[in-house]
């Protein structure tokens, strides 16, 4: 999973830690259909990866059951496109298709991509427990602390089983109450404290 490209540094690959891979596999029954922005020190090892940089995974299709996404962090200045462009392709293929997605981002509610994608949008979302979550760096778990709190967002139908897998992990909240209320609109905007 490539949890983001560096702007100001040397270009790395951030990877998912272990004890997450196995939670999601676990929510999702053993086995995850696709990682739509892996990299090439993934231990995700999804049944379809779409390995970043060689292959776009917002270019590609998402029509797979079960989809685990640690999307690229910062700013892909060459194919311009942001964390937003991948939020948005989650709920978009969870719309669509119906399908189950998980995706582990910065916690970021005052963002237009949170506001847009996850709110009104996502089932629910998991405040992970670790302040300075260790992201694999290029596949080795000596990486520093990352400098943001992080959250698993989850698209999808079952609610009580996501509570019960990430409870373990951090405070879960239930944005169901949220859904079909479309976030983006001025009185949810008022609602929220965003307008």
């Amino acid at each position: 999973m490539s949890a983001g490209r560096t702007v100001n540094s040397q270009s790395q690959s951030w990877g998912t830690p272990q004890k997450y891979i196995t939670a999601i596999k676990r929510f999702f029954g053993g086995t995850i259909s696709l990682d739509p922005c892996s990299n090439e020190y993934s231990i995700v090892h999804a049944e379809t990866e779409f390995i970043l940089p060689e292959y776009d995974g917002l270019r590609e299709d998402w029509n797979y059951p079960t989809i685990y996404m640690n999307p690229p962090y910062g700013a892909d200045r060459s194919r311009g496109t942001t964390i937003k462009n991948w939020l948005n392709k989650c709920f978009l293929s969870h719309q669509k298709y119906n399908s189950e997605i998980l995706a582990l981002v910065p916690v970021a509610p005052n963002t237009a991509h949170w506001k847009n994608s996850i709110f009104g949008q996502a089932k629910a979302v998991c405040f992970l427990y670790d302040t300075r979550l260790k992201f694999l760096e290029n596949g080795s778990g000596a990486g520093k602390g990352a400098p943001m709190a992080c959250a698993m967002i989850y698209w999808g139908g079952d609610y009580d089983n996501f509570y019960n897998i990430f409870i373990e992990f951090g405070a879960v909240v239930d944005l169901t109450n949220l859904q079909g209320e479309g976030i983006g609109t001025t009185r949810n905007q008022q609602k929220f404290g965003f307008g």
